[in-house]
């Protein structure tokens, strides 16, 4: 792609993020028939105007490759999201991410750069959450979190809906809301995952809050925050597998503490499973981690 006029940033923006999309859904031989490459840089649309000042002449996308799901490991989000962690603890579960290879690991905004900064390279995604733990942000207050952690190197985030909408019945306003921060997400080359807090839902609403997720383009729903009185259930993956089909993810999160549960839950439909277990899980043993 060879830029041969000044163009404006929003334009470059959306000739980006459309050139990410036909590479992510049709291939590269979408974008560049004949076999031809251009020159790779990290795709960042508010840095993009500084790389061709710098000189390039060709830009490329390339959004975050989703783990293939051939180990018990590639499932796994490691997750650490106590208000009390620490550097060193953080630090801890990037290194345990490494040599377990996880599939991501999934940290609170305020750490995804200094994760994303130790995992760059090694194939080991970062997640963060937003709205986390109850949902009730404003939705502009939620894109703006999604935005900043994918800037700081985030490849997927964990958006909690808004519980207390779905409830009231007002849908409509979950999709926009869900809409809202997947339109977000899908421009900067992330996945979004909406957590449902299963818990607090009837089966009805499950279907509901599901079936808002798939209209407003979420990639994924996904059980629970784990800091509420409830997790993930194999009848509850295994509801939201039925509701969502085989197109979307589905991650169980919350009490997933052994091998066992895991394996129930992956025969059940998950696609991901998220706890800080992680270590425990792949080898067998049991915890009591409260994630």
């Amino acid at each position: 792609m060879k830029l041969s006029r000044e163009i404006g940033a929003a334009e470059l923006e959306a000739l980006l993020v459309e050139l990410g999309r036909q590479i992510l859904e049709q291939g590269p031989e979408s974008v560049f028939p004949h076999g031809s490459a251009g020159v790779e840089v990290e795709f960042c649309p508010d840095r993009a105007r500084e790389v061709l000042d710098a000189g390039a002449c060709r830009l490329g996308y390339c959004g975050c490759k989703a783990p293939e799901l051939t180990t018990l490991a590639a499932y796994i989000d490691h997750t650490l999201l106590k208000p009390e962690a620490t550097l060193a603890e953080l630090d801890k579960i990037c290194e345990e991410a490494l040599k377990n290879k996880f599939a991501s690991v999934c940290v609170n905004g305020a750490h995804v750069k200094r994760c994303a900064e130790i995992l760059a390279g090694s194939g080991v995604l970062v997640c963060s959450v937003i709205g986390f733990p109850l949902g009730a942000s404003a939705t502009e207050v939620k894109c703006y979190e999604a935005r900043r952690a994918i800037e700081d190197g985030a490849c997927e985030i964990d958006m909690v809906m808004n519980v207390g909408l779905l409830k009231s019945g007002a849908d409509a306003a979950v999709e926009r809301d869900i809409a809202a921060v997947a339109e977000v997400c899908h421009r900067l080359g992330a996945r979004l995952k909406v957590i449902l807090e299963t818990c607090l839902l009837n089966d009805a609403e499950k279907v509901r809050a599901c079936e808002a997720s798939k209209r407003a383009g979420a990639d994924f729903v996904k059980t629970s925050t784990g800091f509420n009185k409830g997790g993930a259930t194999a009848a509850d993956i295994a509801l939201m597998r039925r509701t969502v089909g085989d197109r979307m993810g589905v991650k169980a999160s919350g009490g997933v503490r052994d091998q066992k549960t895991a394996q129930e839950m992956i025969a059940a439909g998950a696609t991901r499973i998220g706890a800080s277990a992680s270590v425990a899980i792949v080898k067998g043993q049991s915890s009591n981690s409260t994630y």
